[in-house]
């Protein structure tokens, strides 16, 4: 529990122990007070205990993937409150009757932290674990040149253990690079938009002073949000809160003195850009929300992008009437909607298209393939409409058993999850089952990675700094339960 709740192991003497030893004295008397204190809880000990969880949680899982035809990764490197440098490598594997996600491993790289480390560090756990690189399918990544480095990047270092690996980069990386393009007049929005957050937000008295504002006006929100460049969601949340502060912020900008800064704001144009910035990362991050979270296969991601890319076209076609229709845009609509005759402001739809279009060219940059839909992609995702002839012929032939099985079909339709079907089918059609389950375990992101880093800044702070994080953290992360029952039998009675 201690570690599940990432709490300090000093909690066993601190407040469990006491906390138990009180209740018993309580409920059961002074004898039973005797026993229960001979219990150890010291910080080593809860340790040691942890240590051991992991142990049998990693030996559980070694077993897990021995047993799976063949698996995936996802791995990143980070930097934690010691200035050291953390390796996360997470796996995706066939698990009993689906795919399953788990901590392979997590290890401090003592010096640098090159591609080349990165693949030392994976060799040497699968030596020790009887672990082979045959068995892995897929790597994902960051877009890190340590990473992806045509020469010695850890995937193209990983290709030299195994040529069918599939190497990929971070759909959610990918997508937050795209949207970074902006025209020079809604990108100079965004500046002011930012510069005022931080005229705001920047002085301790200001925050105090515009809250008291906010709370008298009775809005909605009383604080402001920084735009923090490496958080995914950070530009749209700090956009979308500033907007619906808009009058507050007109009012403390006035107060303050800042004339420069509040006459661009309450610019009727830049109102109109203002709104369709906002609305334009509502999107972005409704997005990003998709591509987010565990078991998003890279069927799901696709499918997302591909939506994404076809309501780019409907917006430009809207936009690019005659009469430009703005509805996919809700509050630039309703502030066009509030003027009592039809009105678009000079140069709004020009650069909305501009933007649009170079929108367009950077996702069809940095995602090449995904409206190019491959043999594996439609026999994954569906495999009863799938053109036979398009199949490998050794494949074939399994392929036209599996769409004329009835029992498949209703188990297709039955609302199950595509990797609980294949996995379920595989002993029936194990070709065709292994080319979809090579695209289904495939990590689409590297998110469990970034969610693991979070976890582990929580674990180890500044107060924990010389903490060695592994055992904590897969005890924290893990979804496999420890065997308690096994591992307390080991143990003997103290006396």
């Amino acid at each position: 529990m201690v570690a599940q709740q990432k709490k300090p192991h000093t909690l066993g003497e601190t407040l469990i122990k006491p906390s138990i030893l009180k209740v018993v004295e309580i409920v059961l008397g002074e004898e039973s007070k005797r026993k229960v204190s001979q219990i150890s809880l010291s910080d080593n000990t809860i340790k040691r205990r942890i240590d051991e969880l992991a142990l049998d949680i990693q030996n559980q899982l070694i077993h897990k993937l021995k047993n799976s035809v063949f698996f995936a990764i996802q791995c990143d490197e980070s930097t934690d409150v010691a200035n050291c440098c953390q390796l996360l490598v997470y796996c995706r594997f066939i698990n009993e009757k689906t795919i399953a996600e788990e901590l392979m491993f997590s290890q401090a790289l003592s010096s640098t932290s090159k591609g080349s480390d990165v693949l030392s560090a994976i060799d040497i756990f699968f030596d020790q674990n009887g672990l082979s690189w045959k068995n892995v399918v897929g790597v994902c990544t960051d877009g890190a040149p340590a990473m992806l480095g045509s020469r010695s990047g850890f995937v193209k270092l990983a290709k030299d253990k195994n040529p069918s690996i599939i190497g990929s980069h971070c759909v959610i990386h990918r997508q937050a690079l795209a949207a970074k393009t902006l025209p020079f007049e809604i990108k100079n929005v965004l500046e002011v938009c930012i510069k005022i957050v931080n005229t705001i937000k920047s002085s301790a008295l200001n925050s105090r002073l515009f809250k008291i504002l906010c709370s008298e006006l009775s809005a909605q929100h009383s604080v402001l949000l920084f735009h923090t460049e490496v958080r995914w969601l950070s530009k749209g949340n700090m956009l979308e809160r500033l907007y619906e502060l808009k009058s507050e912020v007109e009012i403390m900008l006035l107060q303050l003195g800042k004339d420069d800064l509040r006459e661009n704001f309450t610019d009727e144009n830049f109102t109109f850009y203002f709104a369709y910035l906002a609305d334009f990362f509502e999107t972005i991050n409704n997005l990003n929300l998709k591509l987010q979270g565990r078991n998003i296969n890279v069927i799901i991601a696709n499918d997302a992008i591909n939506s994404f890319l076809e309501k780019i076209q409907l917006w430009k076609r809207r936009v690019n009437k005659e009469t430009p229709n703005f509805s996919s845009f809700r509050r630039l609509n309703e502030l066009l909607s509030d003027e009592e005759e039809p009105f678009c402001p000079t140069g709004l739809k020009d650069i909305v298209i501009k933007h649009l279009d170079s929108l367009t060219d950077e996702f069809t940059r940095y995602f090449p393939n995904f409206s190019n839909k491959s043999w594996q992609y439609m026999l994954t995702s569906s495999p009863f409409s799938t053109n036979v002839d398009t199949l490998p012929d050794i494949i074939q032939e399994q392929a036209i058993e599996l769409k004329n099985d009835s029992r498949a079909k209703i188990d297709f339709n039955s609302g199950s999850s595509l990797e609980e079907f294949w996995v379920k089918y595989q002993p029936i059609y194990p070709e065709i089952s292994n080319e979809a389950l090579k695209v289904l375990v495939q990590f689409s992101s590297t998110y469990l990675c970034e969610s693991g880093f979070s976890s582990m800044a929580v674990i180890k702070n500044k107060h924990r700094n010389r903490l060695d994080v592994a055992s904590d953290l897969r005890c924290s992360l893990s979804n496999i339960e420890p065997n308690i029952k096994k591992l307390s039998k080991e143990k003997c009675c103290q006396h």
